[in-house]
């Protein structure tokens, strides 16, 4: 997959986990599919994140992103 635009989804322009911006490799394309207006492709960050991109006429933005797999989740007792 081609670099992203400056566009973004409802995530800023770099990882929250490692700061790696989202538009630069390395990022590992998981699985990508075609939609009627586009594509959407699920990529990993360097750091383990999992990304939901979306590729349309609007450019390319991430939409939803994951913890790393090894990330506290942040609650207590689990």
């Amino acid at each position: 997959m081609a670099s992203t635009t400056g566009s973004t989804g409802t995530t800023g322009t770099a990882c929250p986990h490692c700061g790696w911006p989202d538009d630069a490799e390395p990022f590992q394309v998981v699985s990508r599919h075609g939609t009627a207006a586009g594509s959407t492709v699920w990529t990993r960050c360097g750091c383990g994140s999992l990304q939901v991109r979306v590729a349309d006429g609007g450019g390319v933005r991430i939409v939803s992103r994951s913890r790393p797999a090894d990330a506290p989740c942040g609650r207590a007792g689990r």
